[in-house]
């Protein structure tokens, strides 16, 4: 086992996310979703592969309500949202953190101000001085303490990020939700996103999918990856395991 697989582990506890029979037509013939099923452990690091328009992006966005499912379960901390109404699927997404690809921060807002936003509008009870030092401990674990002054046109890709992950984890969810984290990012830059990835989980115990096309961002993060393929899981396993997988279809992402 290398350094980079030491946080790799078999989850043994019930799931906190788990997706049965998921189906999603656009339109009359857009059949993205056909059946999906998959589950993911507490602690779990989970990455999603598939090409283009496989359905991704559209499965991890049942998980928190922005698209509703035709049929099937999506059970979230034991609940099936699929029936929620907004005020319930509030109430759920306040523990779900989700990182947008280009880390979806108001560029009217300062980092400081960025960071402000979500915990004084969600944790009303916090004084000035509380928040203050929420921003800057969440700032600190992402490597940015000294952007905190600076707007979102002085920061670069990979500090969008960072700052746009420290929003996402000012309100300390319990699922994180990453879609395409290393997108756009040079090598070095995205190494830094996954380790980053890693730290955070390791850190806060933390329950993520990953969307990516960046198969060093798999295999660095992944305990265990997922492949679709026609709106169905065609293969499940380590990253290590389906690198080897008989089929040359499995094989091809990994080549």
């Amino acid at each position: 086992m290398t350094p980079n697989e030491t946080h790799k582990k078999t989850p043994n506890t019930a799931p906190v996310i788990e997706i049965k029979g998921l189906y999603k037509t656009f339109g009359k013939d857009n059949h993205v979703l056909n059946g999906v099923n998959f589950s993911v452990a507490k602690g779990e690091n989970l990455v999603v592969l598939g090409r283009s328009g496989s359905g991704k992006s559209i499965a991890i966005k049942c998980l928190v309500g922005l698209v509703k499912a035709d049929k099937g379960e999506v059970n979230v901390f034991g609940k099936n949202i699929v029936k929620f109404n907004e005020n319930q699927l509030n109430e759920i997404r306040l523990r779900i953190g989700f990182l947008f690809q280009n880390g979806a921060l108001y560029d009217s807002m300062s980092v400081r101000q960025n960071l402000a936003f979500p915990l004084m509008r969600h944790s009303t009870e916090l004084t000035a001085k509380q928040v203050d030092n929420a921003i800057k401990e969440t700032l600190e674990s992402v490597g940015l303490t000294e952007a905190i002054d600076k707007m979102p046109s002085e920061l670069s890709g990979g500090m969008r990020k960072r700052v746009g992950l420290a929003r996402t984890l000012i309100l300390k969810p319990e699922v994180l939700l990453y879609d395409e984290p290393t997108t756009g990012l040079d090598t070095i830059t995205s190494r830094e996103i996954s380790d980053l990835i890693l730290s955070i989980q390791k850190k806060h115990q933390t329950t993520s999918i990953i969307i990516t096309h960046d198969m060093a961002c798999a295999k660095l993060t992944a305990d265990r990856l997922v492949i679709l393929k026609d709106g169905i899981i065609e293969a499940e396993g380590t990253y290590e395991a389906l690198e080897k997988s008989n089929d040359a279809w499995v094989r091809s992402f990994f080549s």
